[in-house]
């Protein structure tokens, strides 16, 4: 009995960071070889080549945040920098031969799905026809930007964290920071080392617990260049080290969520020994409501002599910089916007049109939602990587595309196989979903009385409520019965 003969089908990828990247290899390795990439910048690595701001870091241990099938030798730190993260995504993607299917400073403006292809336009004016579309343009990569009165009219230098402007000298200037989330906490250390002073205007205090930035050898690097072992031993440690400890605290697990709240405030109180800044430092939520930052150097920073932290609230903002709901101006040099992204975008703002000419924007007016995280009703042959309630418990998200991925290749495999043509999943499956994801919901910290990212406009937790081997398991097969397969 001969092997049936398998389709090759035409894959488009939009987005050349960490997903990008592991999709194309996977596609390779399944065989399938007419994949084209569509990066709206110059360079790959998404988040990595974006965030360039001084102290960025990866908030998961270096050996955990990598590709599962490349460990990493080189790495200098436990949470790995910036500009190394982004090497090693360059070059892996040298070494499985990705880059030349990265066609860069190509911008999608729209894709639309007719008769079993998708058809995607991009701002050089170019159209790609396809079988398979697949969104990895990540989760947070639209700035937002605060909505203060004023803000326009400040005669000073002022940029988001997420474009970092590095022309701006700050020695010895007086700089002001809005916002004290995973992106500030690693800047204003940097910050308050070079500014004459540093002003950080802080809405609502986070939880911040303390795990050492280690330094490692180039006796440790060639130790591990030598046996990939320990790599991958590391990988599985830090693995089960964070699933016991994060992920099942901000699920609610009673012991795991004890242990990080007095590991956080442990941190304050050992860390901040004037009353007064620590009574403003504290939360007034439950650990793990909004994400836990990991740090070890904020607390000792704003307590430098040339640092204030203030809490009275922005009233507006003026030519000269910021004043304060008690009246106060304080006179800035440079202002910048540590106020995070808009999560809940996704592919937007390109136009995505799918059977019978459904908007995205009309399916998502009144919610964002995806099926698996990955399948929108009325797209047919289309996925979302990381979509909506993917994010689980500070988890790294290499893991959580590296399960998409083996997913969404059984899907394309058996569309390959000719078991279909489209698969579009039904209203009914997504329903069935969100009813499961909200039942889960009620025992999680993330209904702990803050507003996060985490929140969509209901005000439901676009997160995963369950355990991480839970996801897995549940990610193992696609279940055909929530879907509308059809053959052409």
């Amino acid at each position: 009995m001969t092997a049936p003969i398998l389709r090759n089908p035409s894959v488009v990828v939009i987005g050349a960071g960490m997903t990008g990247i592991l999709l194309a290899i996977e596609l390779e390795k399944a065989g399938i070889t007419d994949v084209t990439i569509l990066e709206k910048k110059n360079d790959l690595g998404g988040t990595w080549r974006e965030n360039t701001y001084p102290g960025v870091a990866c908030d998961i241990p270096a050996h955990m945040y990598t590709y599962s099938f490349e460990p990493n030798p080189e790495w200098s730190h436990r949470f790995a920098h910036g500009e190394e993260i982004q090497a090693y995504f360059k070059r892996v993607s040298d070494k499985y031969k990705v880059t030349p299917k990265i066609h860069f400073n190509e911008a999608v403006t729209e894709a639309s799905y007719r008769n079993g292809k998708w058809t995607t336009k991009t701002n050089q004016g170019k159209t790609y026809v396809s079988d398979f579309l697949i969104s990895a343009t990540g989760i947070l990569h639209h700035p937002a930007r605060p909505n203060i009165q004023g803000l326009g009219t400040f005669q000073g230098k002022c940029f988001h964290t997420a474009e970092w402007d590095h022309s701006v000298d700050l020695k010895g200037k007086r700089i002001g920071i809005i916002g004290t989330g995973s992106t500030a906490a690693q800047v204003i250390p940097e910050i308050i080392k070079v500014g004459k002073k540093v002003s950080v205007f802080q809405r609502t205090p986070q939880w911040i617990v303390r795990v050492p930035d280690t330094d490692y050898t180039e006796k440790d690097k060639e130790r591990w260049r030598k046996n990939n072992n320990i790599l991958k031993r590391f990988h599985k440690w830090y693995t089960f080290a964070v699933e016991q400890t994060f992920s099942k605290a901000v699920i609610g697990k009673k012991i795991p969520h004890m242990l990080m709240s007095f590991l956080c405030k442990r941190n304050l109180k050992n860390s901040v020994k004037d009353p007064v800044l620590r009574a403003k430092l504290t939360p007034n939520y439950r650990v793990g409501c909004k994400r836990v930052i990991v740090n070890s150097t904020f607390y000792e920073a704003i307590q430098k002599p040339n640092a204030d932290l203030v809490t009275e609230g922005i009233e507006k903002i003026t030519e000269k910089g910021v004043v304060t709901k008690d009246g106060k101006l304080h006179e800035l040099d440079v202002l910048i916007l540590a106020t995070g992204f808009h999560p809940f975008n996704f592919m937007r703002p390109m136009n995505l049109t799918g059977k019978d000419g459904v908007s995205i924007d009309t399916v998502w007016k009144k919610k964002v939602q995806a099926y698996r995280s990955l399948f929108i009703p009325h797209f047919p042959n289309f996925v979302l990587m990381l979509g909506p309630n993917t994010p689980i418990g500070n988890f790294s998200v290499i893991a959580m595309s590296e399960v998409q991925t083996k997913y969404v290749l059984k899907v394309i495999n058996d569309w390959r196989k000719k078991k279909f043509d489209e698969i579009e999943t039904t209203e009914e499956a997504l329903k069935n979903f969100a009813a499961y994801l909200k039942a889960g919901m009620g025992s999680t910290v993330w209904l702990g009385g803050c507003q996060s990212w985490y929140l969509d406009p209901d005000g439901d937790p676009a997160m995963w409520p369950y355990t991480w081997s839970r996801w897995e398991k549940e990610m193992k097969t696609p279940n055909y019965k929530d879907f509308v397969l059809n053959s052409f």
